[in-house]
């Protein structure tokens, strides 16, 4: 099986101080994509770039102690792309795409770390702009090669996407128009939300981040922002899914799914 991990890390070295990459190295993923990386390169090189026999690759933000997104790969990639080809985001760590092109196949794995608009009316109306991006890009994109997007899309699709949704329903990460963009992103573009293929009922099991404030662990009041999003071949070999909760690592929970491919 082709294991495949998404993990918010909320800073690399936080998550390793935390155990994440011992956890990480006894998965034996073939692939992971991470996000919020929050370090520059001298920071990361010898330390925490490399996960067992997979290297690291990353997308790090100009702004220090902020966002950046990785891939460790157990496979060298045909090409990298860092960047998504826009100058406000690429500055800061968005995208980074590995790409597998051999014959009769074109892959794509790409670590994704969509903007949180939860701070300001700024940064949500930049959450707006990276979407109306992300959107065309990810559309083009699967009519050129299949591709597995790992991230933090800081969206909650559904209702049964997190705890009180009624309450939230203002707040960014429920607005009706972000929960219209994946809704037109799923069906338009006919990707596949990958967890809800294999689960499309689960509620309290499916969320993947929860707030630090309050007990909001504890009671199990989460949301689920942390997606595989798929091209339909590949969503169609998944097999098995998983939220790894026993340990935390950061914030958010890593999502784990097993696919029936090779590279």
């Amino acid at each position: 099986m082709f294991k495949v991990i998404t993990l918010n890390m909320n800073g690399i070295r936080s998550a390793a101080s935390k155990g994440a990459f011992d956890w990480l190295q006894a998965e034996r993923a073939a692939v992971v994509g991470v996000q919020e990386v929050k370090a520059q390169h001298d920071q990361v090189e010898g330390v925490h770039d490399r996960v067992g026999r997979m290297a690291g690759h990353f997308h790090y933000a100009q702004k220090k102690g902020y966002s950046g997104v990785g891939l460790y790969l157990r496979e060298v990639p045909s090409d990298l792309v860092r960047g998504i080809g826009d100058a406000e985001f690429d500055t800061e760590g968005r995208w980074i795409e590995a790409r597998y092109d051999r014959p009769g196949r074109r892959l794509s794995l790409i670590s994704c770390y969509v903007p949180s608009g939860s701070s300001s009316e700024e940064r949500q109306a930049a959450k707006f702009r990276f979407l109306a991006l992300l959107g065309p890009k990810l559309a083009e994109l699967s009519a050129e090669r299949d591709f597995i997007l790992m991230g933090d899309v800081n969206i909650a699709h559904q209702e049964r996407d997190l705890k009180n949704w009624k309450s939230n329903q203002k707040n960014s990460g429920f607005l009706p128009e972000e929960r219209a963009w994946m809704t037109q992103l799923l069906s338009g573009s006919r990707l596949v939300d990958v967890y809800r293929h294999l689960h499309p009922d689960t509620t309290d099991a499916c969320y993947t981040w929860w707030s630090n404030r309050g007990e909001a662990w504890a009671k199990n009041v989460g949301w689920r922002l942390d997606y595989q999003i798929a091209t339909p071949a590949l969503a169609d070999s998944a097999r098995l899914a998983a939220i790894y909760k026993t340990q935390r690592f950061s914030d958010h929970a890593p999502l784990a799914l097993s696919y029936d491919f090779k590279l």
